[in-house]
């Protein structure tokens, strides 16, 4: 019963955690990483100030940035929930604590640790007004703490053993792993891409700006020692740096297709394993509506409920492919049959 409870309660986790994936894109997306100038409060509230009175005292306080209510509250209600979802993890490991489980002990343990430096680098986020290191390191951290929970439920929905076939698992480990690096990669240029505002400095499909080999600053585009600046919001790149990052990002899309069309292709072709062919199937799907979704931000100009979707696809790219690599490493059910026997 114990684990039944921990088992659905990673699953809720999970799917929470999904939600403030999206709802950190949503924020990032419309400009709001800044609609609260201070934190772990908005404007000096622990709510989002409404009444004219907390509007007043608020640009009082912060006159160099007035209070905007359409910035404020996608901030506040991000953190709103982040919150509620490192509560979620605090009690995912007392859980294990308690239980002794050593299967989960770890996994949750770093997982506390992980989300609660994830909320170091929302404060850094917001004290250091945006900078392009931290904003990237803030979203792969979520995507990072959504891929391990998703991973943590899986080890709890299969407990008594990996359904993985043990052969297929020794065969490809390393091909799971190269392509899950990969992507993670792939995602996090998509991140620099977001930080550093380059998403609409190329307007053309395929080739970016005409000849971007010549045009774009890859040397400053990459440079993690950015200049200070009272504010990052909105960049501090110059055009050709930010052709060079959106430029890199679109190989990247092209090395990551393959990559994974080739690990999609290994998945599907193992008729007998119905679980590693449902995930090359979700895997190929989610790879389809990606690309879609990037080409689709191009043609369109960056539509709000596109980028946040090529967000949320990216993410779920790396938790699908997190979920594939712990059911590889879990031991299997005839494994854990001898083990108890011994």
């Amino acid at each position: 019963m114990k684990s039944k409870f921990a088992r659905n309660l990673a699953i809720f986790a999970t799917a929470f955690a999904m939600v403030v994936v999206i709802l950190g894109a949503f924020t990032r997306l419309t400009d709001a990483g800044l609609g609260c100038p201070d934190w772990p409060g908005c404007y000096g509230f622990m709510h989002i100030p409404t009444a004219e009175e907390h509007i007043e005292a608020a640009n009082e306080a912060f006159p160099e940035t007035p209070y905007e209510f359409a910035k404020a509250w996608p901030e506040m209600v991000h953190r709103y929930v982040a919150g509620t979802l490192g509560l979620l993890v605090l009690w995912l490991a007392i859980i294990s604590w308690r239980n002794k489980d050593r299967l989960a002990v770890k996994h949750s343990t770093f997982l506390l640790i992980l989300i609660t430096f994830q909320a170091a680098l929302g404060a850094w986020t917001v004290t250091m007004k945006l900078h392009p290191v931290i904003v990237m390191l803030h979203l792969m951290g979520g995507i990072t703490t959504f891929s391990l929970l998703a991973a943590l439920a899986a080890r709890y929905y299969y407990q008594s053993g990996s359904p993985v076939s043990n052969t297929w698992a020794i065969d490809n480990k390393k091909v799971v792993i190269f392509t899950l690096v990969v992507i993670a990669l792939q995602v996090a240029l998509g991140g620099w891409v977001s930080a550093n505002y380059a998403a609409m400095v190329c307007h053309e499909l395929p080739i970016c700006q005409g000849n971007w080999l010549s045009d774009g600053d890859f040397s400053t585009g990459f440079q993690l020692k950015i200049p200070y600046a009272e504010t990052y919001e909105f960049g501090t790149l110059d055009q050709n740096a930010r052709i060079a990052i959106h430029a890199t990002h679109r190989i990247g899309a092209i090395v990551a297709s393959v990559v994974m069309l080739y690990l999609v292709y290994l998945l599907i072709s193992q008729r007998a394993d119905s679980v590693l062919k449902n995930i090359g199937y979700i895997l190929l799907g989610l790879l389809i509506v990606q690309v879609l979704l990037g080409v689709n931000n191009i043609v369109m100009k960056l539509p709000l409920w596109n980028a946040v979707a090529h967000n949320a696809g990216g993410a779920l790219l790396v938790v699908v492919m997190a979920v594939l690599l712990t059911l590889i490493l879990m031991p299997k059910q005839q494994q854990l049959e001898e083990k108890s026997n011994a």
